[in-house]
Parts: C-alpha cells; sequence; structure tokens
C-alpha cells in the first residue's frame, strides 16, 4: 500500500538457520539483511577446497526429506528443483570393535527386518514393533511439537496427543538405552538404534527414549545425499533467499543488538564491525540472531536484558565436542560405505568420558567416517577418495585447535593420527595413512572462536530430557521486544531439519501463530 514503510529485520549469522530465517521473513514482506561474520556463509555446514577435493566441513546426513522439500515449497520451489538427491544403498555401514564383519543397514525396511533376525532370533518382530512405535511417535512430533513455539500449552492438548500421554510420558522419562535393552538382546543392534542420540547431542544414557523416533528416519525412511555435497543445500537456500531480496553481507561482526532503552526495551538494531574494521549501526524493527544463543545473550546484550545469562547456562548439559578430520586419500575405499560408523564395545566408557564429571577423549572413540566420493565423483580428483571424520570428545575448548598437514594442537593431531590408525585397522586397510595427500584437522577451539560456540560444542546444548522441547528455552527474548533466535540453540534443536523448522517458528513467533504443524505451502 502506497505510503507504509516495509517492516525491516536483521538476521545475525549465514548458517542454515539464518539463511532460511531471511528467506522466509523476506517472502513474507520484510526487508532483509543478513549479517555473517565470517567470509563465507554456512557456519557449521561449509565447505573447504584443497587440491582438487571439496570437503562439507559439517552436517552431512540429509534425514527428513520432507523437511527440506516443505522449506523449498515455502519459498516457491521444491527439493527436486534445487537438489539432485540420491538415495543411500546401503544407507551406512557400522564396524564394531572387536567383530570381524560389520552390519549394513539397508535403503529398505524389509532387508533391515532380515538383517536384525539373521542377528538375533525374534529381531524381525522386534524391530517391527520398534519401528511402528518410532514412526507413530514421529508423525505426532511433527503434528504437534517440532513446529510448535510453545506459547501456548493449550494447543498440544488435542485428542491424538491426550490419547498417547501415558506412552509419551514413558517415552520422555526413560533413557532410549532402556528402551534398546528392553526391546534387543544384542548389544551391537543396541548400538545401531541408540546412535542416534549422538546426533541430537547426548548419549543414549541421558536422551529421552521418545528420541527413538529417530530409527524411522534411517530404517525405513532412508539416508540421501544431495549431489556435491552438503553446501549445495546451502548454496540453494541462498539464492532462495537473495531473489526473495535478502542482502547478505559478510565480514560483518556483529558487537551488539541495541535496543530504544525504554522501561520494556525494543530492538532497534545492530552494531556490527565491516570487513575494513569500521564500526556501523544499522536499524531495523526486528532482530533475529542465529548465532550460538549462549554468544547472543551473554556477549550481545546487557546483562540487564539476558533472558538467558550466564547463570543459566552454568546448569546446562552441552552436547558433546568433536575433533574433525578432513582426508584426501590416493587411490580407492571401498572397505568404507558412504557413510559407516565405528562403535567401541565398552560405550558407558565411551560416553562417560564425553558427559561425565572428569572427561577425558575416549581411546578407542566411536567415530563417524563419511566418503562422499563412493556416490559422487565432483568432491575428488579421479583415482582418489575423499573422507571426513568426526570424532566426539568433550566440550573442551582446552583440547585445542586444528590446521592443515599436522599444523593444530598437538593433542588434535595426536587424535587425528590414532583415529587413522583405528580406521586402517578395523576397516582392513593397513596402507591408510600412507596414502593421505591432504590433511586438515578442527578441534573445540576452532568451534569456539569460529563459531561462538559454547564451551566448544560442536553441535550445541544436548537433548537431555531438560533440554527438549518447551524446555529447551524460547525462541523469543522475554526482556526485548523484537528480538527472536534461530538454529540449533533454540527450539526445536539440533540438526539441519531442525534449523530449517527453526526458522519457520521465527515467523510464526512473529505473526502470532500458535499452530503446531507446518505453515501451509503456497499453491
Amino acid at each position: 500500500m502506497t505510503g507504509v514503510r516495509a517492516r525491516s529485520a536483521i538476521v545475525i549469522g549465514g548458517g542454515i538457520a539464518g539463511l532460511a530465517t531471511a528467506g522466509l521473513l523476506a517472502k513474507d514482506g520484510f526487508t532483509v539483511t543478513l549479517l555473517e561474520a565470517r567470509s563465507g556463509i554456512g557456519g557449521r555446514a561449509g565447505s573447504w577446497e584443497k587440491d582438487g577435493f571439496r570437503f562439507d566441513t559439517g552436517p552431512s546426513w540429509y534425514l527428513m526429506p520432507q523437511v527440506f522439500d516443505h522449506f523449498f515449497r515455502l519459498m516457491g520451489s521444491s527439493a527436486d528443483h534445487e537438489l539432485d538427491l540420491s538415495k543411500l544403498d546401503p544407507g551406512y555401514r557400522v564396524f564394531f570393535e572387536k567383530h570381524d564383519e560389520p552390519i549394513d543397514i539397508a535403503a529398505d525396511r524389509e532387508t533391515n527386518l532380515d538383517t536384525f533376525e539373521r542377528i538375533e532370533p525374534g529381531g524381525r518382530a522386534a524391530l517391527s514393533r520398534y519401528l511402528a512405535s518410532a514412526r507413530d511417535t514421529y508423525e505426532i512430533a511433527v503434528r504437534r511439537f517440532l513446529y510448535s513455539t510453545f506459547q501456548s500449552y493449550r494447543t498440544a492438548l488435542t485428542r491424538d496427543v491426550v490419547g498417547r500421554s501415558g506412552r509419551l510420558a514413558r517415552l520422555l522419562l526413560q533413557p532410549l538405552d532402556t528402551l534398546t535393552s528392553r526391546s534387543f538382546a544384542d548389544p551391537r543392534l543396541r548400538q545401531i538404534l541408540g546412535y542416534p542420540a549422538v546426533f541430537l547431542g547426548s548419549s543414549p544414557f541421558a536422551a529421552p527414549s521418545l528420541y527413538h523416533l529417530m530409527s524411522h528416519l534411517d530404517l525405513e525412511d532412508g539416508v540421501y545425499y544431495p549431489r556435491g555435497g552438503f553446501f549445495e543445500v546451502i548454496r540453494s537456500i541462498e539464492g532462495l533467499a537473495t531473489a526473495a531480496g535478502v542482502t547478505v553481507t559478510t565480514d560483518a561482526t556483529v558487537t551488539a543488538i541495541t535496543t530504544d532503552g525504554a522501561k520494556r526495551a525494543r530492538a532497534t538494531g545492530v552494531r556490527y564491525t565491516d570487513a575494513m574494521g569500521i564500526g556501523q549501526h544499522l536499524e531495523a524493527d526486528v532482530v533475529v540472531s542465529a548465532a550460538d544463543l549462549h554468544h547472543t545473550e551473554t556477549t550481545l546484550l546487557p546483562p540487564a536484558l539476558q533472558s538467558y545469562p550466564e547463570s543459566w547456562w552454568d546448569n546446562r548439559v552441552p552436547g558433546p565436542g568433536a575433533v574433525l578430520l578432513m582426508l584426501g586419500v590416493e587411490g580407492g575405499l571401498p572397505e568404507l560405505a558412504h557413510h559407516s560408523l565405528f562403535f567401541t564395545k565398552d560405550w558407558h566408557d565411551n560416553f562417560d568420558r564425553i558427559f561425565g564429571e572428569t572427561t577425558s577423549i575416549p581411546d578407542p572413540a566411536s567415530i563417524y567416517v563419511c566418503r562422499p566420493s563412493a556416490t559422487d565423483d565432483t568432491v575428488a580428483p579421479a583415482g582418489h577418495e575423499n573422507l571426513f571424520v568426526l570424532v566426539p570428545v568433550p566440550a573442551d575448548p582446552g583440547i585445542g585447535s586444528g590446521g592443515e598437514d599436522r599444523s593444530g594442537a598437538p593433542v588434535v593431531e595426536e587424535l587425528a593420527d590414532t583415529v587413522i590408525a583405528q580406521i586402517a585397522t578395523w576397516a582392513g586397510i593397513p596402507d591408510l595413512a600412507e596414502r593421505v595427500v591432504v590433511r586438515k584437522t578442527v578441534g573445540p577451539q576452532d568451534f569456539r572462536d569460529d563459531l561462538n560456540s559454547w564451551r566448544g560444542t560442536s553441535l550445541g546444548p544436548a537433548h537431555t530430557l531438560r533440554q527438549s522441547a518447551f524446555l529447551r528455552g524460547k525462541n523469543a527474548s522475554s526482556k526485548v521486544d523484537g528480538l527472536y533466535y534461530a538454529g540449533g540453540t533454540t527450539v526445536p534443536g539440533i540438526g539441519l531439519p531442525m534449523c530449517l523448522i527453526s526458522a519457520e517458528l521465527v515467523l510464526k513467533r512473529i505473526r502470532g501463530d500458535l499452530s503446531t504443524g507446518p505453515l501451509p505451502e503456497p499453491l
């Protein structure tokens, strides 16, 4: 309407949550500026290239494809149009300490039922029951919880939730490991079903068994891969956001969120330092921080305006830290699948070292290895392989930072050597270390310094009972009107699909939309 000024918004952070939030706000009519402190976008889901190798630097599991497609449709596109997706088969391979044969998790439910039956008599029927529960829990979560801002609890008091209240309460109050142990005797099967807790920044001994819903995703829905790597997802979202009118400014380090100084404060914009080191002030009607919530609250706001001050964080449980390895390897590695997991025998010790009162680096560690070159010939030169390795460690920046060609902290580089030897032994690749031609490591200190990550955690606050759903924290400041939060450190939680949903929750919060399901898609 003529004469009416469009509402303006500033989004802090150019990871997937920031880009998605900026895009949705622009589609909703806001004039949006996104400020990213680093020279490139992506945040944890970034990219690094060297000598013809192209590495994703973070997330690499494409789960919950419906969430991605829903977001793209909100932006007027679709996953089919934006990405070239392949369904992986096997979805992943699992190696076990002191077991010679790995277990493949296939792309289809029936094959996985056969696998469980082969390993444990009665496993087919047990897994069928487990997956039926997982599917039902996932569907109710999507309808009533994942897309809820939790502004009103009455919206969850629906017939489908109330009718499941007893079962949902049991699933919330018992750890995931308890549920898997009641369902299966073989420790390998329990580990396969318990490992998704790590994706949630937790352990199977602390994550509520409600999260067994994750097994519906990988054992029934399957695991996908976008050709070109996960940075292609970031590129596509950035493209849609800029097409909607978003201005993306990199090398812009936000130093403060400004307010109007009224008794009831309102966000008025941000102060930031530009690429030339010059201080700037940008005004807006709405500010959304997709940066780490701890950094946003304790660094960008004065103490009087902090909804989540340092004292609040003192009682939070961080997710694990991580040491990452990006390895370019000469020759083939058929022993590894696109995704491979390496599980230690003593999981209690493994997770106690990461989450216990006295922490230390697990030895040996349960690790994750991604070999995207198994599927994608664009991520490594011909005759070479691309390996990304994630080693969960305590959330402790004191472990140190990484670097190229063994230039990282001694603890990080020694762990990298140990892990390369572990992969070589367990997977039967005796000459692996000698074939590495490109090497880069990342440590917990890098997560703290580069991403302002609380305590150097690679993921964010762990998904324990007290840090899930409405207990995780609100996505809007309780002390500053017009200030909202997105990303893995707020609701609904950790992971790329959750970050996309968090962007949608910001839009719902601004609109005052109390619905619990996904927003209607444009026709």
